[in-house]
């Protein structure tokens, strides 16, 4: 296949990215603004716990991480917004042990955090704040140390034990071979952020895998159209034969378990897939409306055209009568005892959840049944399950647009029936 014979769709192409993917300085600014405000409650809770704890923790240094600080963030991710922040203490202000040091920031946070709906939550990497908007922050804790030799901090990451990582060292890499690449890279990146989030139910790698790989295999190229292509099809011939993906700045992996191998396995497959896709672009008979539809098959886009996978809110079409005499609810908890509608959530509901869903039918009714239909590469072992009952308990474990399905029964004749809409990210 020849560059010169790609179809030529690049105002199309630009326009989708400009208005479709690529982030405004105004909504980035909002992020930003987000985690200054949840940093000052942090400071604010650290200093009540020094209070009574008689303690002296103090946070010497915030440093801004992942995809907002490397500006990839794509309005793909709207209202599951992922910002990354890196909180610093001086090693000798700070506990040894990485559980005490994580609940203390999880203490500090929840005593300024209590209008949240989800109590910040202490985890292996980090300690996180979600909204029930839909977006969470990521607090990760460092701890660091003066090198009298060479005057520099030398910092370790608070996970499981103390691992030596320098907090400011990939934002640092990502911006010097970006502005190697003219700014392109980052381009690149959100354009495959775009891909790997065209179907809820995919289990692909995150921001940081897919941004080595585009900094590894990038084209340069005039048309970004064919950049983007180019560079694709190069990386999908680079996981064909290596599938390792190392850490740019220590050169150690980054694919912590199979999990994680899986995860670049399918992006491989799916690349494979996509680019089949794309092949009718290089067709010499090929005309904008086919090269339209090539794009819309590979980015499953409205831009492009109507949606490929029907919505599942669709499915509501197929609803038995009189679904309002079912008087439904499903209601969500985050873990905190307090539980609030599913339909207040903006954006798909995070991992660890419970929902109660409960009917309290105003017809004649013998039988209760729920049916679960989960999808995606997460749920493989567990697509379709029912229950039966007035109420039931589900929990949050799979990625993917997933629906419960309740059936009231007078007899064998289903008299209501409602499908809801549980999308988890």
């Amino acid at each position: 296949m020849s560059l010169l014979t790609m179809f030529d769709l690049e105002k199309k192409f630009t326009s989708f990215y400009t208005d479709c993917v690529k982030l405004s300085d105004q909504e980035i600014n909002s992020l930003r603004e987000k985690k200054r405000k949840n940093i000052d409650r942090l400071k604010e809770g650290l200093s009540e716990y020094n209070d009574e704890n008689d303690t002296e923790y103090k946070i010497m240094d915030v440093i801004e991480q992942g995809s907002v600080a490397m500006r990839t963030v794509t309005q793909h991710d709207k209202k599951e917004y992922d910002i990354d922040v890196a909180v610093v203490f001086n090693s000798s202000n700070i506990p040894d042990d990485t559980k005490k040091v994580k609940s203390i920031i999880e203490d500090a946070l929840q005593r300024k955090c209590k209008q949240f709906k989800a109590s910040p939550k202490a985890k292996t990497n980090a300690v996180t704040l979600e909204y029930a908007s839909g977006y969470h922050i990521d607090f990760a804790i460092y701890r660091r140390t003066m090198n009298f030799y060479d005057r520099n901090f030398e910092y370790e990451h608070c996970g499981s034990e103390w691992r030596s990582r320098d907090p400011k060292a990939i934002n640092n890499w990502f911006k010097e071979v970006n502005d190697a690449s003219d700014k392109n890279i980052r381009r690149v990146v959100r354009l495959l952020k775009m891909f790997c989030k065209s179907n809820p139910g995919w289990l692909m790698p995150g921001g940081l895998v897919q941004s080595i790989l585009v900094a590894e295999r990038i084209q340069i190229r005039d048309r970004l159209d064919e950049m983007f292509y180019e560079t694709i099809k190069s990386i999908k011939e680079r996981l064909d034969y290596n599938k390792e993906i190392l850490n740019p700045v220590t050169g150690q992996s980054i694919l912590y378990n199979k999990k994680d191998e899986q995860k670049v396995k399918n992006l491989c497959t799916r690349l494979s897939n996509g680019i089949e896709k794309l092949a009718v672009l290089f067709d010499d008979i090929c005309t904008e409306d086919d090269a339209m539809n090539a794009w819309k098959n590979f980015f499953n886009h409205k831009f492009w055209g109507e949606d490929i996978q029907k919505s599942f809110s669709e499915n509501a079409m197929l609803e038995a009568r009189n679904e309002e005499l079912l008087r439904l609810t499903a209601l969500v908890n985050m873990g905190t005892g307090d539980s609030y509608s599913l339909e207040e959530f903006e954006g798909r509901l995070p991992k660890g959840c419970s929902i109660y869903f409960q009917v309290d039918p105003l017809v004649p009714y013998t039988k209760v049944e729920w049916i679960v239909h989960n999808y995606g590469d997460e749920a493989e072992g567990d697509l379709y399950h029912k229950k039966e009952g007035r109420t039931v308990v589900e929990h949050t474990k799979y990625r993917g647009n997933h629906t419960m399905t309740c059936k009231v029964y007078e007899g064998g004749r289903v008299v209501a029936q409602k499908v809801v809409p549980v999308n988890i990210r």
